[in-house]
């Protein structure tokens, strides 16, 4: 902790560098584009305004993207057909299907349909395998954002205990197996443990990422914690996180803002994971 307060785990200069770099290795490449499919189903308001946002993040670093709509009422099977189109299509390098799906469509039968070679979500059984098993794939944006801002800021993983607050398998599960992988000692919580707030009291880094806006306060913290929050929900007063921040800062050694923290390091993520599949396609 700093003399003024916890140290603050920006992550939206490094999502820039980040993003300088892919923009650079796809302008050296000339008129081999790398490509970018998303699928969308339904109108989800929430959902125009983050492929918005991957369309002009694709845009700055040269990916070619491209979004297939669908409307809300579209059967599993156009959406499944969607993805196996863009499977065969040598043009798109990385698919994701922006999420939530509607209700009848199964959100696992689909990941299961993309070519895990073009799985920038990290979604498909063999990608989530291979992250348990500690081999190379594609693995899920937000989760590797994480990493890189916790490397950026030389916090130490190797023997802390770290606590992860969410199960799913989009945040939770894959954090926790990337924090595995760097020799930390991980406890996987979620809404059925028993007494959050000392599994937190004894963790020397923690990651909210439960999608409940202040569940996490100062006094669930270890004096000099670590505290990265993933979660951000749209309240009446604003953008809210699932750590509450001004009393987490009184105790916390260092901790991510809302926003700005881990958000621009996940579509930082994303265009990455779009090159590492175009790499892999074009070697």
């Amino acid at each position: 902790m700093t003399a003024g307060g916890p140290a603050l785990l920006s992550g939206t200069e490094l999502a820039a560098r980040i993003r300088a770099g892919l923009a650079a290795e796809v302008a050296s490449a000339g008129r081999l584009r790398p490509g970018l499919a998303v699928v969308v189903a339904g109108d989800d308001p929430a959902s125009a305004v983050y492929v918005s946002m991957k369309e002009k993040a694709c845009a700055k670093v040269g990916i070619a993207g491209t979004v297939v709509r669908l409307g809300g009422d579209a059967a599993a099977s156009d959406v499944i057909g969607a993805v196996r189109s863009l499977n065969e299509d040598p043009s798109v390098d990385g698919i994701l299907c922006q999420l939530p799906l509607p209700a009848h469509v199964s959100e696992g039968d689909v990941a299961r349909a993309i070519d895990p070679g073009k799985d920038v979500d990290g979604l498909h059984p063999e990608n989530v395998g291979r992250l348990w098993r500690g081999e190379d794939g594609l693995f899920p944006c937000t989760p590797l954002g994480i990493m890189a801002l916790l490397e950026e800021h030389r916090i130490r993983l190797e023997g802390a205990r770290v606590l992860v607050i969410g199960r799913s398998d989009i945040v939770g599960k894959p954090v926790a197996a990337l924090m595995l992988r760097a020799n930390a000692t991980v406890t996987l919580a979620h809404s059925r443990s028993a007494d959050l707030r000392g599994l937190c009291r004894e963790s020397d880094v923690v990651v909210a990422a439960a999608g409940r806006p202040g569940l996490v306060t100062g006094d669930f913290l270890k004096p000099g914690a670590v505290v990265v929050d993933v979660g951000i929900t749209r309240t009446p007063a604003g953008l809210a996180g699932d750590v509450d921040f001004p009393s987490a800062a009184r105790t916390a050694g260092a901790i991510t803002p809302v926003p700005g923290g881990v958000g621009p390091l996940t579509i930082a993520f994303l265009l990455s994971n779009t090159l590492r599949a175009w790499r892999n396609h074009i070697s």
